[in-house]
């Protein structure tokens, strides 16, 4: 598997739980987060405090050659539903007003932009991506769940709207608090493309089921891959 340069130093971490390799249980999680088994799987980006994926890393281009942009995935139910609900108060539409207007966002967007591809380019650059990175990316805001998730694997200050997203998050969510299901293992079907579903389309991953049992993982920051 290849190394990635990603997040926070080490020693900003809790040393115990900094796992970015996948793990039988991990493969198993993510299909139940999912609901199907994840194809392009290469690492974890970030946890959940429990421990549970939180964003996985996915190539950019699938065993049977298809191409997939978003390289940080996000994977937990619960963040999921929370982002989605985000989307429909109508946040990517003030997000590109404000790309519009503000040149500093602008210019840290782009930079944001860079970053994921550089971050991509570690696993691979099919000419099929060349320049393409995820979520709408550089020029406007079309999926907050990719830039949520490219905020949790890189840490604060990289991607700016992604930070903006999660701290409209709170209460509803927050990386701090678990909310992870008792995850059952999906019903055998077969592979959808990369994770299920584009992150960086209007498409979502299978939403959410009930929760009827919420656990809480103290204030932990949810873990970053070094």
């Amino acid at each position: 598997m290849p190394h990635l340069e990603l997040g926070l130093p080490a020693a900003a971490l809790d040393a115990d739980r900094t796992r970015p390799e996948l793990t039988d249980s991990d493969l198993q999680t993510v299909a139940a987060q999912l609901g199907r088994p994840p194809r392009g799987l290469v690492a974890v980006a970030a946890r959940c405090v429990c421990g549970a994926p939180l964003v996985v890393v996915t190539k950019p281009l699938l065993e049977d050659g298809t191409p997939f942009p978003t390289v940080f995935y996000l994977t937990q139910p619960a963040a999921i539903s929370a982002v989605g609900r985000l989307e429909s108060t109508g946040l990517m539409a003030r997000f590109n007003a404000d790309l519009a207007e503000d040149q500093g966002l602008r210019e840290a967007y782009l930079e944001a932009h860079r970053d994921y591809l550089a971050q991509r380019a570690q696993l691979g650059s099919p000419p099929q991506l060349d320049g393409v990175s995820a979520g709408g990316m550089p020029r406007r805001v079309k999926c907050l769940h990719v830039l949520v998730a490219h905020s949790l694997a890189r840490g604060p200050g990289v991607n700016p709207l992604g930070d903006l997203v999660l701290a409209a998050l709170v209460p509803d969510w927050r990386p701090d608090q678990c909310q992870c299901e008792h995850y059952e293992p999906p019903v055998k079907a077969a592979p959808g493309p990369a994770n299920g579903r584009r992150q960086d389309s209007a498409e979502q991953p299978a939403a959410a089921g009930p929760r009827p049992e919420v656990s809480t993982g103290g204030d932990r920051p949810a873990e970053r891959v070094v």
